[in-house]
């Protein structure tokens, strides 16, 4: 605004400058005297406090501008001086105003957006430890429960391994006395026919166990199909559940970034509403000097 406003004012007093020169003819340059340095360092004295207490420092980069219009206004137009003063007093007190209310927003909107933040890393804790939690459940029923098949079919293994065993011993022994039954001279008939009978009992006794160990080892292998089909039930159900988790994070990290991109358009909004005020402000000033 300030170049705006000095260039109006400098062509209208360039211009009155002109007519006055047309009017009294050409003048030759004065010499710069120690009383004109002087004058110089109060003048440039005075618009630095000037500076200083409109607290210009804060709202300009460059017052170049201002203190071009300000040097002219009081060489060529000092009746207009207080009059420029007053409206650069109302103008600052206008942008620092604006500034400030910048300054409160922009605080608004980074506490809001920690706030978001702080409540999307709450809920994905909140999430991964579901996952952990439920994952540790799942599997550690899956095991105990296959644990307890194991240990129950191992029973079940070693008791008929330790009948097969007993049966084997009996056999043998049987064998060994029919043996020496055969080649003794004292051997009967009757004690050869209730060794074959008993022998016979034997072989059906341990024909019956191999039946038991088999149907014991197909029932193990059952079971072995069986926590096999349980592991491939329980990594697909912790999958689901991981994939089903990992859904719910990717919408509340969509979340997330539209209202990042919700916020960044607010203060897209607020940059381009501040920077309005910043132009309609002079202008409407500038009638009431006028």
């Amino acid at each position: 605004f300030t170049t705006g406003f000095s260039q109006f004012l400098l062509g209208q007093i360039a211009l009155n400058n002109e007519v006055m020169q047309q009017s009294e003819g050409e003048t030759a340059c004065p010499v710069q005297s120690e009383e004109t340095v002087s004058d110089e360092e109060d003048v440039e004295f005075q618009f630095s406090n000037l500076m200083d207490r409109l607290g210009a420092k804060k709202v300009l980069d460059e017052e170049s501008d201002v203190k071009q219009l300000w040097l002219q206004l009081r060489k060529d137009e000092p009746h207009l001086l207080s009059n420029f003063e007053e409206f650069l007093v109302r103008i600052f007190s206008q942008l620092q105003e604006a500034d400030n209310e910048k300054n409160k927003l922009e605080c608004a909107l980074k506490k809001k957006i920690a706030a978001y933040d702080e409540e999307i890393q709450h809920l994905y804790e909140e999430m991964e430890q579901q996952i952990k939690k439920e994952k540790e459940q799942f599997l550690l029923k899956d095991t105990e429960r296959f644990k307890s098949y194991s240990q129950e079919l191992e029973c079940k293994l070693l008791s008929k391994e330790q009948e097969l065993e007993q049966l084997a011993q009996k056999q043998k022994k049987l064998e060994h006395q029919c043996t020496e039954l055969l080649s003794g001279k004292e051997e009967t008939k009757v004690e050869n026919t209730k060794l074959k009978t008993t022998n016979q009992e034997l072989l059906r006794d341990l024909e019956k166990t191999s039946q038991e160990l088999n149907l014991a080892q197909q029932q193990l292998q059952v079971l072995q199909e069986e926590a096999s089909r349980l592991h491939e039930e329980k990594e697909m159900e912790v999958y689901r559940v991981t994939e089903t988790l990992q859904r719910e994070k990717s919408g509340l990290m969509k979340q997330l970034d539209f209202l990042r991109e919700r916020n960044k358009h607010l203060k897209d909004e607020r940059d381009i509403f501040l920077q309005k005020c910043k132009r309609s402000v002079p202008k409407t000033n500038w009638k009431q000097i006028g």
